[in-house]
């Protein structure tokens, strides 16, 4: 019996994930045409078929959801030993996607996150973007809503509360909208300026955080989560809670890799953190000790 490549189970598992060949091909820089000959052969190599074609795109069989199933299992041995081996090297790394100002919280206070002593290093990638932990793209995330994915674990961190924030003393010159850029606009509180159609929008940026610079500037007002505006000395409250972009936060890993001794141990570090600051999160206006 011919044994089938591994190339072919892991193009199998991007058509599988991303729904169809396009998003396959975009990911793997093959044609959609080879990726499709490729998927036919191994139905042919298995004696399976793994597809239900149609013009919307390439639903699994029940023996495709089998041979997902399998190959996951596959993924998650493969990591194991490969941690195991940087972890011999000295160089295994736990991947961490967070927004912008829990980023920049986890920096601040990188001291908590990874100690002198640990074997492992920290790979943080900071973006508004859902932080993607199906595909193995980051160990933790944190996010705004409980996962659905059946593949990954949650923990309830708290609330996030929002306001409109000013220089202080700031004159009525300054109360005017700044914001990122609406294209750039991904999360509820930087689209929230765009719904104030009767007042302008004096400047754009193109990450949220230049928004506090320009705030203390005196270039304009801006929404900010209550945990960093709360923070800033130089800024105070226009006006109390936006209650409508309040929302839970929650720290998510895989469940496949969630006892990974280094990520369990970066994990529970970060939750402990962030847990630390809830009231502020909240909007409850704690100060910084």
């Amino acid at each position: 019996m011919k044994n089938t490549p591994w190339d072919s189970y892991q193009l199998f598992l991007q058509v599988a994930r991303r729904g169809g060949l396009t998003g396959a091909s975009v990911a793997t820089g093959l044609s959609p045409a080879t990726i499709g000959r490729r998927m036919l052969e191994l139905e042919q190599e298995t004696g399976r078929m793994l597809f239900a074609r149609s013009q919307t795109g390439y639903r699994l069989t029940g023996d495709g959801q089998t041979l997902l199933g399998h190959l996951q299992e596959m993924e998650a041995a493969a990591r194991k030993v490969d941690a195991w081996r940087q972890a011999g090297e000295g160089g295994a790394a736990v991947k961490i996607a967070a927004g912008t100002w829990v980023a920049w919280l986890l920096t601040e206070n990188f001291s908590a996150i990874r100690m002198p002593a640990d074997a492992f290093n920290i790979v943080l990638t900071i973006g508004e973007a859902r932080a993607n932990l199906a595909y193995r793209e980051s160990d933790i995330g944190i996010r705004a809503f409980e996962p659905d994915e059946a593949n990954l674990a949650a923990r309830l961190l708290g609330e996030v509360a929002y306001a409109v924030y000013v220089r202080r003393n700031a004159s009525e010159l300054e109360n005017r909208w700044i914001a990122v850029a609406e294209d750039e606009a991904i999360s509820a509180y930087l689209r929230w300026p765009y719904r104030q159609t009767w007042e302008p929008i004096v400047a754009t940026v193109n990450r949220p955080r230049s928004l506090p610079d320009l705030v203390r500037a005196g270039a304009g007002k801006a929404v900010l989560p209550c945990f960093v505006g709360d923070l800033d000395p130089e800024l105070q409250r226009l006006g109390g809670e936006l209650a409508e972009l309040r929302h839970r936060q929650w720290i998510v890993l895989n469940n496949e890799d969630r006892h990974r001794p280094e990520i369990r141990t970066v994990a529970d570090r970060m939750t402990k953190l962030l847990k630390s600051y809830a009231d502020l999160f909240a909007g409850k206006r704690a100060s910084r000790s």
